[in-house]
């Protein structure tokens, strides 16, 4: 297993729900399977969870991606949406346009993505993804 994992939104909504009914369920058990992975967030996940139904504090939302690295939209993954938008358009296999710059972050930054939307992603090439 990397020793860094991107975390997609889908495991984020996951973790702070069992978090929250203090259920261990996937998220959960993702983690203690993996206490020494550094974790990160994209910006784009976390406006997903800012906008989130459950969301309406923005204290607890800080504290949610805090424990996070957030890895930023630069030029490089730029340059990569647009060859993961060009490909999937070009093959018939379009993802939402949040889910391609998720993808793009974690394609240029080398890094695997955990998500249980594992079908859904698997359509770019070149990222490694992680089902949990």
């Amino acid at each position: 297993m990397a020793d860094r994992l991107i975390l997609e939104t889908t495991f984020l909504i996951d973790l702070e729900r069992e978090v929250r009914k203090a259920e261990a369920g996937r998220a959960t058990t993702f983690l203690q399977r993996h206490p020494q992975a550094a974790l990160a967030v994209t910006l784009v996940t976390a406006g997903e969870i800012a906008g989130g139904p459950e969301q309406n504090d923005r204290d607890r939302w800080h504290e949610l991606l805090r424990r996070f690295q957030i890895l930023e939209i630069n030029l490089d993954v730029c340059w990569i949406y647009g060859r993961i938008f060009r490909h999937l358009a070009d093959n018939g296999l379009l993802i939402g346009t949040n889910d391609l710059w998720i993808a793009a972050t974690a394609v240029a930054h080398g890094l695997p993505l955990v998500t249980r939307n594992e079908r859904h992603f698997r359509r770019v090439a070149g990222l490694h993804v992680i089902d949990y």
